[in-house]
């Protein structure tokens, strides 16, 4: 029963991460095959537009180190479901953003 446990726990990130990657991709996707996927009108709202969800990953994965540094939490467990975790907040601005109109500067 222990051993049953300690495979839960090393397969439980795994799964979250693999299911938080695979609805990320399969709805970029399916925008991409409607074609419902928003260019910006300047360029610097492209590249912002653009940069969400890796700038989504990267804060997410600083989020799981500092969090792992203060809690009994394994690093690499706290970094991969951080960075899952900031995949998808990234894609959540990405798609929120994508809709917002852009205000003439």
């Amino acid at each position: 029963m222990e051993n049953a446990i300690g495979i839960a726990f090393i397969l439980l990130p795994i799964v979250i991460v693999g299911a938080i990657a695979l609805f990320v991709i399969q709805s970029l996707k399916a925008k991409q095959k409607k074609g419902t996927l928003d260019n910006k009108k300047t360029a610097e709202a492209q590249t912002w537009l653009n940069s969400l969800i890796p700038l989504g990953l990267v804060f997410g994965s600083t989020g799981g180190v500092l969090f792992s540094l203060f809690s009994p939490v394994f690093m690499g467990t706290a970094i991969s479901l951080g960075a899952a975790l900031g995949l998808l907040g990234g894609y959540f601005a990405y798609d929120h953003y994508s809709k917002t109109k852009e205000t003439p500067s």
